[in-house]
Parts: structure tokens; sequence; C-alpha cells
């Protein structure tokens, strides 16, 4: 009791009586003195500024562009011919052939992984290699050959390479689809006739090339008429350096 007498003696009287509180009104609170109302004088000052930054905008030159592909346009129906000799001669170890199978003929999931020399169409340099695999598909007793899926690239050197994929047929003229290609050949498409001449050591390739630009000149040749007894030049074979396709061809 003594602690609630000392406190009632020491709160404000103010507290106690509610009417000695002023109440004050909102409406009442003076206006910040550095507030200015918006008056026509402050009308033409913004209208000034509009005006000065129009004007200045104005004078700053205008430089007009415009954007356009670098790129040379391609003709995406143009077809270019491209004649290629694949020859085995017998010094790459190809090719092999693996018997997975476990069959005394050849039949379904025999493998043959090979990598033969390429020429060009007259046979008078050397371009690059061919490395892939064929997948055999079914064997023809009557035609005394096979049909193999062939997935394989051929290697241009410094001017890239083409990919290619489709029936290969080993007792007829077939052809395989352009599925792609790198350097010179980046975005080609088309296709490929593949010319038995000596199976599995000779082929002649005309390639339907599309979706690039021209063609190397010196890829361009006249080539020799395919048969049994064709063989390159003696420096194509010897890898001069005047019968091969620039620096960088692969081997």
């Amino acid at each position: 009791m003594a602690c609630s007498s000392y406190a009632l003696n020491t709160i404000p009287s103010s507290f106690v009586n509610p009417s000695s509180i002023q109440p004050r009104s909102l409406l009442t609170t003076p206006i910040a003195k550095n507030f200015s109302p918006f008056t026509p004088s402050n009308t033409k000052i913004l209208k000034l500024s509009s005006t000065l930054s129009h004007t200045y905008l104005s004078s700053v030159p205008r430089k007009s562009f415009s954007c356009r592909s670098q790129a040379e346009p391609i003709d995406t129906e143009k077809v270019q011919e491209l004649y290629v000799y694949e020859i085995n001669e017998r010094d790459r170890g190809s090719p092999v052939y693996l018997r997975l199978s476990h069959k005394p003929v050849n039949s379904l999931g025999d493998l043959v992984p090979f990598s033969n020399k390429l020429y060009t169409g007259d046979l008078e340099k050397r371009i690059g290699i061919s490395a892939g695999i064929c997948i055999l598909i079914q064997h023809k007793t009557e035609k005394k050959g096979d049909r193999y899926e062939a997935i394989y690239s051929m290697y241009f050197g410094n001017y890239g390479h083409l990919s290619l994929q489709g029936p290969y047929l080993t007792y007829e003229d077939s052809y395989v689809s352009i599925t792609g290609g790198s350097g010179i050949f980046e975005g080609v498409s088309g296709q490929v006739k593949l010319q038995q001449i000596v199976y599995p050591f000779k082929i002649f390739y005309t390639f339907y090339l599309k979706g690039i630009k021209d063609l190397p000149d010196e890829l361009l040749v006249n080539p020799i008429q395919p048969h049994p007894s064709i063989e390159p030049s003696p420096d194509a074979k010897a890898v001069k350096p005047h019968a091969t396709i620039i620096a960088g061809y692969t081997d």
C-alpha cells in the first residue's frame, strides 16, 4: 500500500485530469517556411527549363546506322559436284572385319572399321583420308555381296571434312546422305553417289553439295572415268608437295 500511495503522489495532475489536456488540430499545424505554392511565375520557370532542354537535345548531332549481315549470301538451291576417289592401298591395316555374329558367313551385327586414302577425281592430287565404320545389315547370297549401314567422314586437310551416313551396297551403286561438315563444308547438305569399282579397294564418289559457298578451284577437276585399272599418279601416291591439296592435308 505504501508503494501505491507514493506512485499516486508522483504522477502529474495533467495525466490524472483529462480535462487539462489541450487538443491540437492538425489543420493548425504551421506550413513549412521553405514550401512555395505553385504560382504562375513558377509555371514560367518550368516552361523555360523545358524549352532549354528541348533546344539542347535538338542541337545534338544524330547519326543513323544500319545493321547488315557480314556473311555473303549463299544460294541454298545451287548444287555443286565434287569428284573423289577412295583407294585402299593396303598400307593402313584397313579394313578390319569384326565377326561379332560368330557365324561362318557375313551376318547381321558384324562390324568393319576402315580408313582409306582419298584423291581428286583426276587422280593427280592426294587430298586426305576416309575414316569410319560399316555395320553389316544383310548378306545377299544371290548377289554375292552385302548391305551395310555406313557411318564415316572424309577429311580434306585445312578445308575441313564431310560426314556421311547411309546404305553402302557392295554389289551395286548406292547413295548416302551428307549429314554435315566443317570448314568450307559447314552447313552443307545433299547426297553422294558411291560407284563400286573393285571391292573393297576402289570406290568413285560423286558429291552433290548444297548450302555452301563455291568450292575452291583445286577441288574442281575433270574426273577420270572409273574403271578397275585406275591408279593415282606417282607423285600423288608419293605425296609430293605439288601433288597434295594445300598444307595440312589429313594422312
